[in-house]
């Protein structure tokens, strides 16, 4: 390797690379299919050839924005846990799978696409959401703030229901009401 090749990326670059993938996370968040890369790098406001130097192909950007909503959704789980209480950290982490849902809606074509190929391992995904419930569940269940018998799968299939009947942002207001019946549901009866 070259030492230019393994170099850091510059501030800057780094500062652009971050607000395309930012800027494309709301665009798939909001569109209601595919929108073109032409699309996301007119929502940046940089030219195209701008987007493609940070993200060669439309596969690359979906894999680091569905990557990057991971890591959130995984992270996100110890963070609620430091700022609230199991329970209201369980709510707020419902909201942050909502988003991660709508964001899939946007690239779900290209996404299908890649799990289908082994690009993306849809079972790793699964397996590190799970731990996420499982976190916010075995503080609850500490804090005697969740029911014991509820299993992390029950309540990632309860989700996925939720927002396929209710998909943000369209239904957001169904949604809220279905994820606290669920919330409802997830307290012990002692504190329903």
């Amino acid at each position: 390797m070259t030492e230019a090749e393994t170099r850091a990326p510059r501030a800057d670059a780094t500062r652009n690379h971050d607000q395309l993938l930012a800027v494309a996370t709301r665009v798939f968040a909001s569109a209601d299919t595919e929108p073109s890369m032409r699309a996301i790098a007119r929502a940046a406001e940089v030219g195209i050839a701008t987007l493609y130097r940070h993200f060669p192909t439309r596969e690359s950007l979906v894999d680091a924005v569905y990557r990057g909503q991971v890591v959130r959704l995984t992270t996100g789980a110890r963070e609620l846990l430091d700022q609230l209480p199991p329970a209201a950290a369980m709510r707020r982490w419902m909201d942050l799978f909502g988003d991660w849902i709508a964001t899939k809606n946007g690239m779900l074509d290209t996404l299908l696409a890649m799990i289908e190929t082994g690009e993306i391992a849809h079972g790793q995904t699964r397996t590190e959401l799970l731990a996420a419930i499982t976190t916010i569940l075995d503080a609850g269940h500490a804090a005697d703030d969740l029911r014991r018998d509820v299993p992390a799968e029950d309540i990632a299939a309860s989700l996925i229901g939720i927002f396929t009947v209710a998909p943000k942002p369209h239904r957001e207001v169904l949604a809220s009401r279905l994820l606290d019946l669920l919330m409802d549901g997830l307290r012990p009866p002692a504190r329903r």
